[in-house]
């Protein structure tokens, strides 16, 4: 499998789960005005909506703000998607599918729902820390693939000389 092609099958991986999540939740489990669920000490099931970016920031409650951060999603697609395709590389060429399927996932819920869906709550010792989705998950995978990718390319590439 060449690298493109992994890194559209991670994109496409990525966005099919966030997306199945969510539809799970939001008409599966009709979240709506529920308790949360427990999933473990650390982990509830709470249905949220994020008409931010990530932790909630530069909130969006108009039509304009809405189709300024579907822009920015799209324009950042677009460079991704640009620097997959010209990568040899095949972890790099994960991260950045899994970085793609995620901010696609995310976008999609932006121009149905007109906010993110967000429902994992991570807490602990009384203290909740954000409330997350599978798009969000994989675009900081695809973030931590890409860091470690450039720290072992680093290590493996040849001295100028």
């Amino acid at each position: 499998m060449t690298p493109r092609t992994l890194g559209g099958v991670a994109a496409l991986a990525a966005l099919a789960l966030d997306q199945a999540s969510k539809g799970a939740v939001v008409y599966g489990l009709a979240m709506g005005g529920r308790e949360p669920i427990v999933l473990a000490p650390f982990l509830n099931l709470a249905l949220r909506w994020n008409q931010g970016i990530s932790f909630s920031l530069f909130q969006q409650d108009t039509t304009a703000g809405r189709m300024v951060l579907l822009g920015f999603t799209l324009a950042t697609t677009i460079f991704l998607a640009a620097w997959l395709w010209r990568t040899h590389d095949r972890l790099a060429a994960l991260a950045l599918g899994a970085i793609i399927g995620g901010a696609l996932g995310n976008g999609v819920d932006r121009l149905i729902y007109g906010a993110v869906v967000d429902f994992l709550d991570l807490h602990a010792l009384g203290r909740n820390f954000f409330v997350f989705n599978v798009a969000d998950a994989a675009i900081n995978v695809g973030v931590g693939l890409l860091l470690i990718d450039a720290m072992l390319g680093a290590r493996t590439r040849p001295e100028p000389g």
